[in-house]
């Protein structure tokens, strides 16, 4: 199986040993607390799931300035955006050398994780709006991505960290979350040697279901992992439940027994395009896969990036060869009336016209949706637009 990156065996942080995670907890009792941001509690989980190998903990500013300026932390290593915590005030930590982190995701603000505190550095507004710009490519404040970034503080944290649950997300998506060892263990048990990772926030219509399709055919993979993100997404993307639901819909109807599994991860969608691309490349190599699924503006969001910037991330110097998963480069694809089936659009036959192929915007799926209207057979199997008319309609 393809190795993790930056280390030969995967090194999660979740504290395993239940008598060794109870001690930490009764040890969290006494120290001082944090409540941190919803993304940091997220990447905590992350890091907690094997997904961010092999990072031990939060990165410094010092890191974080190297990654964003050319995707290395101060040691040398390999990582494409900083993972952080940030946080507007340390007040509350004084000179502590040991700190427990709160979860805002969860009643109660359980604790998260644990950090050792290594430093604490305040960054400036030019290093803010520097990092900024390097990682999501604007400084647009109306990117969800830039608000985020800059909506949580200047301090930040930096240190190792023991995770001691994976927050909301093993509770309320007990059958699909998983964790990149668990990710790992399933692709051992099912045999396959190549693995094509589907990364979606959206569920899939027929043009989603047929990539992953090409993708195996033409890479000769054994099967597929369809990770799908259950973190915190932009207001107006469908529910994670419900994505759940139409996407395990899809895959037993239509893909052949023991060749697709679906899970899911938390994590807070960035929305940075190309730079979170190569994130998700870093991790699906951490949880197995040998290939992903690049397409038509993965991860971006509005105009803010090229149709292919994503794709051609992986071919710049400070890229390529820091990975060892192979990108599989999809180009937009869609139900071509004049071939009869779901074809990548650069791949149209001579005199093909783009009014041959069955588009629909999301706007138009959302407005036939809510009306109660089916959608075209040639864009989305009827019973995964079933599951997402009841929530359209739910929510008129």
């Amino acid at each position: 199986m393809i190795k993790p990156h930056g280390s030969d065996t995967l090194n999660p942080l979740y504290v395993a040993d239940d008598a060794k995670r109870a001690e930490l907890l009764k040890e969290a009792e006494g120290l001082p607390k944090l409540l941190v941001c919803s993304q940091a509690a997220a990447n905590a989980v992350m890091m907690g799931s094997g997904y961010f190998n092999p990072l031990t903990g939060f990165m410094s500013l010092a890191d974080a300035l190297g990654v964003c300026e050319n995707m290395k932390t101060t040691d040398g290593l390999f990582f494409p955006t900083p993972i952080v915590n940030v946080v507007p005030d340390v007040s509350a930590i004084g000179n502590a050398k040991r700190i427990a982190l709160l979860d805002p995701n969860v009643d109660g603000n359980p604790v998260v994780a644990i950090q050792d505190v290594v430093s604490v550095d305040e960054a400036t507004d030019a290093q803010m709006a520097g990092m900024t710009t390097q990682a999501y490519g604007t400084d647009d404040a109306a990117h969800p991505g830039v608000a985020a970034f800059n909506g949580t503080g200047k301090f930040f944290i930096a240190g190792p960290i023991q995770v001691l649950n994976y927050s909301y997300f093993a509770t309320d998506f007990p059958g699909t979350f998983k964790t990149a060892m668990e990710i790992r263990d399933m692709i051992a048990k099912n045999g396959w040697n190549k693995i094509a990772a589907f990364q979606t926030r959206n569920p899939m219509h027929r043009a989603h279901e047929e990539l992953v399709r090409i993708c195996m055919d033409r890479e000769g993979c054994d099967g597929a992992v369809i990770h799908m993100l259950l973190g915190k997404l932009k207001k107006g993307d469908i529910p994670a439940d419900v994505r759940d639901a139409a996407i395990r819909k899809m895959v037993e109807l239509y893909f052949p027994a023991n060749t697709c599994e679906i899970t899911g991860y938390g994590f807070d969608m960035l929305y940075s395009g190309p730079r979170e691309a190569v994130l998700h490349a870093l991790f699906r190599q951490n949880m197995g896969c040998t290939h992903l699924i690049v397409g038509r503006d993965h991860a971006g969001v509005g105009d803010y990036y090229g149709a292919f910037e994503a794709q051609e991330i992986f071919h710049t110097d400070m890229v390529k060869g820091n990975l060892e998963i192979n990108i599989f480069e999809a180009d937009h694809t869609a139900w071509s009336n004049v071939v009869g089936e779901v074809i990548m659009m650069r791949e149209a036959p001579e005199g093909h016209k783009k009014e041959d192929f069955v588009f629909l915007s999301g706007t138009k799926v959302r407005e036939m949706l809510g009306a109660g209207k089916a959608l075209p057979p040639e864009f989305a199997r009827p019973e995964v637009a079933e599951i997402l008319m009841k929530y359209y309609q739910s929510q008129a």
